[in-house]
């Protein structure tokens, strides 16, 4: 077999691949013996007859078929395995020439992952991350338990600030026009705690049940959806209820129906000690994200365009589900930001080469300190996800080959970051 190379980028390449006779005939016999069951011949019992009276007999189509697909594939990885290359996506595949089982020309481009050079992150040094758990940090979680423990009764009065609501409402913008993501059902909201809308709850103060208030919001500059920045919307909101709570009184009883405890001060112990485990989780994930952007950094990589635009297209179907999970499509979306889906995927580029370069990094320093993901850990780790569910279909689906690589992927890459962590740490 012969194969010329042309680089035509760092990251793509065009494999010129010539074979002959040689090279074929232990392809064809391969692909003949998948007909030796299937082709009966007097005088020899199934699957023993040799292979050449198999090819007399097998249908020539079939047999041409199935040796074009095998050939195609077989030559093309021992061209990119001689020449060391790590293929990226699909290859585009030109049939130059071919002569039945002895000469056969083809041309294949595909993007493969160029040279990545790490930077020397062993001596990368990161202080990890401390976290301190204050009184108010604990007294901001007995106060939600409070209100969530509170006895609710139905106000005789105009709401005010404490009292918890009921309400349907929606949305319009200055047209007239629904905007999406601006109504709600049986919505339960506790005036004055500051989490819905600005400038929304001061509005309901003074409402009665039953009644119907509109008015007018205009959205904060900084809103967290970016179409409804700056954007008047004209509210119409139904009071379905007026509900005054009665808060419990923070003693042993609290303690005892918010978890189980027999003093307040054990409640607060633990509400101490969970709260320092998520923010020490959350410190430790900015921590791990800090130190492989410095590990980043400091390689270089070229990155390819496939795996950007492969990683730009999964940011958009999980942008499209919190989409419909907040009942907008995704041409409003587009519409609302004003841009063309084209548009949408560039802005995400930056994003999207970030997490492809990072990710690259991470499996190069895999790759150097010998990581592996043993079949053990991945069937613990796959059992351990099966008794997160009771539904027999996806049990079924963690089997899938595909998902047994995801999660030896993730075991590889808490495996690395341990690593890292160690390095930078010490």
């Amino acid at each position: 077999m012969q194969v010329t190379r042309t680089d035509n980028s760092a990251t793509n390449v065009t494999l010129d691949i010539r074979a002959n006779a040689a090279d074929m005939v232990p392809i064809k016999r391969h692909v003949l013996g998948h007909f030796t069951d299937q082709v009966k011949i007097p005088g020899f019992r199934a699957g023993k007859a040799p292979l050449e009276l198999i090819e007399k007999n097998v249908n020539q189509q079939q047999l041409l078929d199935q040796f074009m697909e095998h050939a195609l594939n077989d030559l093309f990885v021992k061209a990119i395995e001689d020449a060391k290359l790590r293929p990226l996506g699909q290859p585009d595949v030109k049939l130059k020439k071919f002569v039945p089982y002895s000469d056969m020309e083809f041309e294949v481009t595909v993007d493969v992952l160029g040279p990545v050079a790490l930077g020397n992150y062993k001596t990368i040094k990161l202080a990890k991350p401390k976290v301190e758990v204050s009184a108010k940090d604990v007294d901001d979680v007995v106060e939600t338990l409070r209100k969530r423990l509170a006895e609710r009764t139905e106000a005789q009065r105009p709401a005010k600030a404490g009292d918890e609501l009921t309400i349907d409402f929606n949305g319009r913008d200055e047209k007239g026009n629904a905007v999406a993501g601006a109504d709600g059902k049986d919505y339960p909201l506790l005036l004055g705690s500051k989490t819905f809308i600005p400038g929304f709850e001061e509005n309901l103060i003074g409402a009665k049940a039953k009644e119907v208030k509109v008015f007018n919001v205009v959205f904060s500059k900084d809103y967290g959806v970016a179409a409804l920045q700056n954007k008047k919307v004209a509210f119409s909101v139904n009071v379905k209820s007026v509900k005054q709570l009665s808060e419990p009184k923070l003693d042993a009883d609290f303690a005892a129906k918010a978890g189980g405890f027999k003093t307040m001060a054990e409640l607060k112990a633990d509400i101490k000690k969970q709260v320092k485990t998520e923010k020490q989780a959350e410190a430790d994930r900015a921590y791990e994200n800090q130190l492989v952007q410095k590990v980043t950094e400091k390689s270089k990589l070229e990155v390819p365009k496939t795996l950007v635009d492969d990683q730009i297209m999964r940011q958009e179907e999980q942008e499209k589900q919190n989409l419909a999970y907040r009942g907008q499509t995704w041409e409003e979306h587009l519409k609302d930001e004003g841009i063309t889906e084209e548009e949408h995927r560039e802005r995400q580029r930056p994003e999207a080469e970030a997490r492809v370069k990072a990710g690259l990094v991470l499996s190069e320093v895999a790759e150097a300190e010998g990581l592996k993901a043993t079949p053990e850990e991945i069937e613990i780790r796959l059992q351990l996800l099966k008794g997160q569910y009771q539904d027999p279909q996806m049990q079924a689906e963690l089997d899938k080959p595909e998902n047994r690589r995801d999660i030896e992927s993730r075991i590889l890459t808490e495996k690395t970051l341990e690593k890292l962590v160690n390095y930078a740490s010490k």
